[in-house]
């Protein structure tokens, strides 16, 4: 078996044969297009460095992962997208090659923790826990099927929750955030970082307006629309809270994906995290009827999240675990 270094730089290098993996090792929920995948593993999110690597048996690519180092935080860390092998070739090394060549291309790099993710029903959790990785934090995928979502009750719980809310505005786009909100939309990006994460070893993200500008690059090159709700103080102007979801615009395969949500500090307590989704949502599926599904992630100790979700009827799809290993 070889282990080979794809090159960027060379059109299709190994990608489609990457991504014939990752499609024959999904079992559940959305996929990505061939466009979205090449994107996410060549440019991370935010245009962080990344390499990927693949494994070839016999002339045939049966396995692989992509590395994402970031770079204006959490230098210490690589996290591990997308390490899969083909079905057909399980169990007879090819994974294990993989994680151990991973594990030595994060310590060339002069990273301290590696990162990856995996099912706790799929053999991903084992296979973590065998080559040492340890459960640091839990989240859950759900989906809200627009096909039987309750839309007048919808239109009834935005309108209760907007009588805690008069003070505020709500502005939308669809696309690139606009010059004049970047340094907004790097604020509201700040607020994440409240996200409870459990016993990950990750410190704050930072966010500025060249982040956000590279993130939204990023997303139109994968081909991806995203439907943006912010909420404004009104008296003074300031962004209180944001929503997005985004579509593949070119293969949507029926599903959307629920990307972050977030109130700042100062103004929670008066159910924006509520109205803004319950709105966007509304908004989302007046633009792209056909959009059958969406899913959601969130860590399972946050409560306020979970609620909001529950009660839009989100049903949970599966649990996942962030796994790390120190090296």
């Amino acid at each position: 078996m070889q282990i080979e270094r794809l090159d960027f730089a060379v059109p299709d290098d190994r990608m489609s044969g990457l991504y014939a993996v990752y499609r024959a090792d999904l079992r559940r929920g959305p996929g990505m297009s061939l466009r979205h995948f090449r994107v996410m593993t060549e440019r991370g999110w935010s245009e962080e460095r990344t390499e990927a690597w693949v494994a070839r048996l016999a002339g045939e690519i049966v396995g692989g992962y992509a590395l994402l180092y970031p770079q204006s935080d959490n230098t210490h860390l690589a996290l591990i997208r997308t390490l899969a092998v083909h079905p057909g070739h399980r169990r007879n090394g090819v994974g294990s090659s993989l994680v151990t060549h991973a594990i030595g291309r994060a310590r060339a790099e002069g990273r301290r923790m590696i990162v990856a993710e995996a099912a706790v029903d799929q053999p991903g959790a084992p296979f973590a826990k065998a080559h040492g990785f340890s459960p640091a934090t839990t989240e859950a995928r759900r989906v809200l099927d627009l096909r039987t979502a309750d839309w007048s009750g919808f239109e009834l719980m935005r309108g209760d929750a907007v009588r805690h809310a008069r003070d505020y505005s709500i502005e939308r786009w669809a696309g690139p955030v606009g010059e004049e909100q970047l340094g907004d939309m790097a604020a509201l990006m700040i607020g994440m970082n409240d996200e409870p994460l459990g016993d990950l070893d990750i410190e704050d993200q930072r966010w500025d307006p060249a982040r956000v500008r590279a993130n939204d690059q990023v997303m139109a090159a994968a081909g991806l629309r995203a439907y943006t709700m912010v909420a404004r103080h009104a008296a003074t102007g300031e962004p209180a809270g944001f929503t997005r979801i985004a579509v593949d615009a070119h293969e949507p395969e029926g599903w959307a994906r629920q990307h972050d949500t977030s109130v700042l500090r100062p103004h929670r307590g008066r159910r924006l995290g509520l109205i803004l989704k319950l709105a966007n949502l509304a908004w989302f599926h007046a633009c792209e009827p056909s959009v059958e599904r969406v899913v959601t992630w969130n860590s399972t100790s946050n409560s306020h999240m979970l609620a909001i979700n529950e009660k839009m009827g989100y049903q949970v799809l599966d649990v996942w675990n962030e796994w790390q290993l120190h090296i």
